[in-house]
């Protein structure tokens, strides 16, 4: 089969998706605007919720947004991020620009150290905006560092083979932590910094160190401060897993050579919809009633399921907005995520037959960057020749739709998220429509959800095994239980 690619979706053999049982839930005449802004619909799930159980719910969710927006709930010193796209400082996003610029002008290898909301958003946004293989390509195509994650394991044969695959190339590091003693980035930080000076010297090695950490205290800031790294602030009033937009995020962004206005302006654009639209046009208020009403149906579980890898770890970084802000007080909808159509052929028998405790939401790209056209071949061996013609985006959106309505026959309802095109400003829209559903959800639910005390579990254990001065009684404890 003889494959054509084009760029940038101009192409006169595309052809239109069918659309076989998905609506718009609430006013089914609502107008579907492709390529404007990332919307949510109902999907078949308009089979699971009538317009009268939308309407039952609506007072609760603007109750929500409501608590929400005013501060007037549970963890609203953490609300930071509902203004952010639109109240940020201005001088360091300016510095984080210049500092982006020139690890791109003298690093071959740039190092992002963190954990959890410190490295998944950046991650999930350079997978989304770059590729999988941006690490793999020539430095002519990147026009910039690689990027490697680490920090977020305490994997002694992970951080070796990133340690062998530096190398004595021209490295720099962003060490990302509020207090800079969290286990797992401090260990990493200590291993990178120890080859930053060796390599460099110490009065060097400090030039090629980014810290962001808090803006006035802790073990981060004070080594920062006395070593001369460039600081960044991880701001008081924004969580871990909602910081993306902050410098968290946007130094290990914008080190791509991602455009990080236009990130912030659709995250803009998302906020004025959030907080502004009537709750039938709101997008992020509809999918957290969707998912509220499936939940009161008992479909504990969603999965969040995609049908390009760019969108991989979107999912990786939404399973943690939406776990640790909802997962608690024995509440909370679990979050899973698939790759599709890989994982049809392997969790897809599950999803279909399994237990009857899913919904599923699925993000659906509408403009592909590339597309490659399907030709004939003289020897029909594969059957493959009926698609002659068609786009390979044509038959990924054909599975899609044939899987959705496969699984909502298998009573597993889907809804649906749609994003216009993988760039800057869809990417700054989707992460804001989820945060802000998140935090609407989270007091649907009654709980609190910018906290985490579970987390915290886990920690004074390790702690007590490690042998941490202070919790020599629970390391005796904990000693007989193992």
């Amino acid at each position: 089969m003889t494959l054509i690619l084009r760029k940038n979706g101009h192409m006169k053999e595309a052809e239109a998706v069918p659309y076989a049982r998905v609506n718009y839930i609430y006013k089914k005449e609502r107008i579907k605007v492709m390529g404007e802004r990332v919307r949510f619909e109902c999907g078949t799930a308009s089979e699971y919720i009538s317009a009268d159980e939308l309407m039952g719910i609506r007072e609760q969710v603007l109750s929500a947004r409501e608590t929400l927006v005013s501060g007037s709930g549970l963890g609203n010193d953490f609300l930071g991020w509902i203004n952010l796209p639109v109240d940020y400082d201005k001088e360091e996003f300016a510095r984080i620009k210049k500092a982006a610029a020139r690890i791109r002008e003298d690093s071959e290898v740039f190092i992002a150290i963190g954990i959890g909301g410190s490295y998944l958003g950046a991650q999930a946004a350079n997978t989304f905006l770059k590729g999988v293989f941006y690490n793999n390509q020539p430095k002519e195509v990147r026009k910039g560092p690689e990027v490697y994650f680490c920090g977020n394991s305490i994997s002694s044969t992970y951080l070796q083979e990133l340690l062998d695959l530096v190398g004595d190339r021209d490295f720099s590091i962003n060490v990302i932590s509020k207090s800079g003693t969290t286990t797992e980035p401090a260990i990493a930080f200590r291993v990178f910094k120890e080859k930053l000076i060796a390599k460099y010297g110490r009065e060097e090695a400090a030039k090629r160190i980014y810290a962001t950490t808090d803006k006035a205290r802790g073990a981060l800031k004070t080594l920062a401060d006395a070593e001369g790294y460039e600081e960044f602030v991880v701001p008081d009033n924004v969580g871990g897993r909602f910081s993306v937009l902050t410098a968290v995020g946007l130094l290990p962004i914008a080190v791509t050579g991602a455009d990080i206005d236009e990130l912030m302006e659709g995250a803009a654009q998302m906020r004025e919809i959030a907080l502004s639209a009537a709750f039938e046009d709101n997008d992020p208020l509809l999918y957290a009633a969707a998912r509220n009403i499936l939940l009161r149906k008992g479909k504990e579980v969603e999965i969040l399921g995609n049908y390009e890898p760019r969108l991989h770890y979107i999912g990786e970084w939404w399973k943690q907005l939406q776990g640790e802000s909802e997962g608690k007080d024995k509440k909370g909808i679990f979050p899973a995520a698939v790759d599709l159509t890989t994982d049809l052929h392997s969790m897809g028998q599950y999803i279909q037959d399994g237990r009857r405790f899913l919904m599923e939401t699925i993000m659906n790209v509408e403009s592909q960057t590339y597309e490659i056209v399907m030709k004939k071949e003289a020897s029909d061996l594969d059957g493959l020749n009926y698609l002659d013609g068609k786009t390979m985006d044509f038959a990924n959106k054909c599975a899609m739709n044939g899987t959705l309505l496969a699984h909502s026959d298998g009573d597993v309802p889907n809804l649906r998220i749609n994003i216009p095109r993988m760039d800057e400003r869809s990417l700054g829209q989707l992460f804001y429509f989820f945060e802000f559903e998140c935090g609407v959800s989270g007091y649907m639910l009654g709980v609190n959800p910018f906290n985490q005390p579970g987390v915290e579990s886990y920690k004074k254990n390790m702690f007590a095994l490690l042998g941490k001065p202070g919790y020599e009684a629970q390391h005796d404890e904990l000693m007989k239980r193992l």
